[in-house]
């Protein structure tokens, strides 16, 4: 492929960068990152990948928008609330970057469609952008199964924290959490509160990892939990082991189709 006028000048500061290059953008131009959840973590993440020319970024998302998400969920609009997140996400990235295709899939995810949905574009990086267990664990097998690469985070109060999964080259987050805990036990963004700008900061973690993963540059979270305090303004690295008795990415794995755990009824609406 070769560069149009408008996007040598849009790229310029991409392609100057000895680390991408006009070899990387068209890397990350022909490049499939799929985001579940498009709240406070993946609307960051959404547009910083639609910016950076990520050629197809799929959006996965049920819920519609309303007026408290607008404190973070930052792809969203006034006049978007009542919109389906997945076209607003869309409509959003349709106005900043004409380059990027945008698949919207206005559905929950389950055991049920997230393969599917994985094999819709054959993506190459999944963004975790979801807000409870039950989702996280199911994009993790998923992943695991499907051998995806993919970035979890989460955030809450003043907290956050994101990990890498890549196959084959550290553990997933079944190594690290091993069961959802039970509904209702650990409390939501919804029942907690969340700073606004959290997503913001975790959710473009999640978008260099993609962004890196694509160009085969630097060093990825695997193996890693990154943590971040922004009451103390304190980032941590915790190493993470393989577990090599883990469920799904173990030696002898004993989860090999994709389970639906109970959801927490405050558990319905993404970041």
């Amino acid at each position: 492929m070769s560069f149009s006028n408008d996007q040598l000048e849009r790229y310029s500061r991409h392609i100057i960068l000895k680390e991408v290059g006009v070899k990387g953008q068209k890397k990350l131009l022909q490049s499939k990152v799929l985001i579940v959840g498009t709240g406070g973590l993946g609307a960051p993440a959404a547009m910083f990948l639609a910016a950076a020319g990520v050629g197809t970024i799929g959006l996965v998302d049920f819920d519609a928008v309303e007026l408290s998400n607008l404190q973070r969920q930052i792809i969203h609009l006034t006049k978007d609330v009542g919109k389906p997140k997945v076209i607003s996400g869309r409509e959003t990235i349709n106005e900043m970057n004409p380059d990027v295709e945008v698949a919207a899939y206005k559905e929950w995810v389950s055991s049920s469609n997230i393969k599917d949905i994985i094999n819709d574009r054959d993506y190459d990086f999944i963004i975790d952008g979801t807000d409870n267990f039950p989702a996280k664990f199911l994009i993790n097998d998923a992943c695991v199964l499907t051998q995806k690469p993919f970035s979890h985070a989460g955030i809450i109060r003043f907290q956050g924290q994101t990990m890498t999964y890549v196959p084959g080259q550290g553990p997933c987050y079944r190594c690290v959490f091993q069961n959802p805990p039970p509904a209702n036990a650990v409390p939501t963004c919804k029942e907690a509160g969340v700073l606004g700008v959290m997503g913001g900061i975790i959710g473009t973690i999640q978008a260099t990892e993609a962004i890196k993963y694509i160009l085969g540059v630097g060093e990825l979270l695997t193996g890693r939990l990154l943590t971040y305090d922004s009451l103390k303004m304190e980032f941590r690295k915790i190493n993470l082991p393989y577990n090599k008795k883990c469920q799904v990415c173990g030696e002898n794995p004993s989860i090999k189709t994709l389970i639906d755990y109970e959801q927490a009824v405050c558990d319905l609406k993404h970041t």
